[in-house]
Order: C-alpha cells, then structure tokens, then sequence
C-alpha cells in the first residue's frame, strides 16, 4: 500500500531541508545519513555515489526509513517508511546539479569526485506519518 504526501509535506520536501535517510547494511545494522531531496510526482529522489555505504545498502536490501524537519518549524516533522523502486546511474548528473541549485544556488554539483559515478535513488512512499 502506498502513501501519498499532502500539500503541506510538498512545500516542505521544495524547501532546503535535509532527509535523513535509513538503510540496512550487510548484518542487518542501522545507517542513517543525511542527504539532499526532491520529489518525483509521489515518488522521494535522492542521489549518492556508487560505493558509498548508503548506495550499497539501498541497492541490496530496498527498505528504507525517511525522516525531516520542516526548517521553519521543528515540531513539523514528516517519518516515511518506504522502498526503493529505482536505482540508476543514467541521468544522474543532471539531478545532483538539480539539487546542487536547490541547496547551494550552484549551476553544478561543486563536490565531485574524479572517477564519481552518481546514482539517483527513487523512493516509494508507503507510510507516512507527520506531525502536528
């Protein structure tokens, strides 16, 4: 079954707010890491580098636990359980000089790695739960 976001989970999703983003690593243990986000119609995209912990764990195990805060209000609080339903390095470029606008005011992603092959992760919301 899946969740959709209301109104008021979009306009804080379009703010410079980090999603903080749990997975499973190889033994079942915990990592959380916070990240940049956009949304995809109902769909939560983020974007990593493959070899990273974050990426081998979403692309082994596709369970995932999604938290933020809206800025503007710390007791506005948004937790989604959901699974990955997409894991790709095409066009992946072009949405971390997306999200590099979105959060730095930055035509181009200004941290790349020599060698860095960015993958996007696509994310399907099936339980949400905000408050208030």
């Amino acid at each position: 079954m899946t969740d959709t976001l209301s109104t008021a989970a979009r306009e804080i999703f379009a703010k410079q707010v980090l999603l903080h983003v749990a997975s499973l690593g190889p033994e079942g243990e915990p990592h959380v890491t916070p990240v940049w986000t956009e949304l995809d119609g109902d769909h939560v995209v983020i974007n990593t580098a493959l070899g990273r912990a974050k990426a081998r764990n979403l692309a082994s195990d596709a369970r995932v636990a999604l938290s933020l805060t809206d800025p503007d209000n710390a007791y506005t609080v948004i937790a989604i359980r959901g699974t990955v339903i997409g894991f790709t390095t095409e066009g992946s470029d072009a949405v971390i000089d997306r999200l590099a606008k979105k959060y730095l005011d930055a035509d181009s992603y200004p941290f790349r790695r020599e060698g860095e092959i960015r993958v996007t992760v696509t994310i399907r919301t099936d339980r949400i739960s905000q408050q208030p």
